[in-house]
């Protein structure tokens, strides 16, 4: 049976995350008449977007939406709040992106919606490969959740939390973990011009690497240890290289350390 698509959407914030979740949602099915965007400042490539589509824009009076997504910068909360409620009817579904804003900090400066989905989706959602954490609130229905489910499945995976406090270490974990493997990319690159090759190679070389790798954890069903024995030889030059990241102050210690700063950091903004 396929998933439910909401007949009404509205999009608060069509900004980089905001946009990448609507090309998602009209992957899927979702009727660009159905949706409306709100942003004072919508790009020139979302407007065409939304004409193309049929999408109502900033329109003066709009109405209830059967899901509203909130996508603005956290900060901004408290001003478009009461904006924001207008666009509340009471079965409405709201789903929120913003980071470090709770599910009470959402029903306190949203008290007219009662049910509230928190998520955190990652940056390869704007190509359509990315994981979203989500945490439902006590007010959400089955039917909700799957609405929910569907909507942030159109760009990428979606894992379901039973305690939304799990969320600032998601946010170490996929939210900010985009940035650690482009860092790796970096830094291999950077090993590979130190050993010889020049910079230009190196960095076509590392950057097609961790894609290709990337692909293979995506296609495989195995866990990236077993990937991992799978191309190790014994005694051959990957093994060399491992005993140096799998040493007791190699790789392992450093990525806790940055994953336990990440987080620390979450819980800071969320505070």
């Amino acid at each position: 049976m396929a998933s439910p698509l909401p007949q009404t959407l509205t999009l608060v914030g069509a900004g980089k995350m905001g946009g990448a979740m609507l090309e998602g949602w009209l992957r899927i099915g979702v009727k660009g008449g159905g949706i409306t965007l709100i942003d004072p400042h919508v790009s020139d490539a979302m407007l065409a977007l939304a004409a193309a589509e049929g999408m109502s824009v900033n329109p003066a009076a709009p109405t209830p939406a059967e899901v509203v997504v909130l996508a603005t910068k956290p900060q901004m909360l408290d001003t478009a709040a009461p904006s924001v409620q207008a666009l509340i009817g009471p079965k409405t579904l709201l789903i929120s992106i913003l980071a470090g804003k709770t599910l009470g900090d959402l029903s306190a400066r949203l008290p007219s919606a009662g049910a509230i989905v928190r998520a955190m989706p990652n940056l390869p959602a704007s190509v359509g490969r990315g994981v979203t954490a989500a945490a439902a609130g006590e007010g959400v229905g089955e039917a909700q959740r799957q609405l929910a489910d569907a909507l942030l499945a159109g760009v990428g995976r979606v894992e379901w939390l039973s305690d939304e406090g799990l969320i600032d270490a998601v946010t170490a974990v996929s939210g900010s973990g985009p940035a650690y493997v482009f860092h790796v990319v970096e830094c291999l690159a950077a090993a590979g011009t130190a050993a010889g090759l020049p910079a230009e190679l190196a960095e076509r070389l590392a950057r097609a690497t961790v894609e290709g790798a990337g692909e293979m954890l995506f296609q495989s069903p195995l866990p990236p240890a077993t990937l991992r024995q799978n191309v190790t030889s014994p005694g051959g030059t990957t093994a060399a290289a491992l005993e140096v990241l799998m040493a007791e102050n190699g790789l392992a210690p450093l990525m806790r350390r940055a994953v336990a700063a990440a987080k620390r950091r979450a819980e800071e903004l969320s505070g």
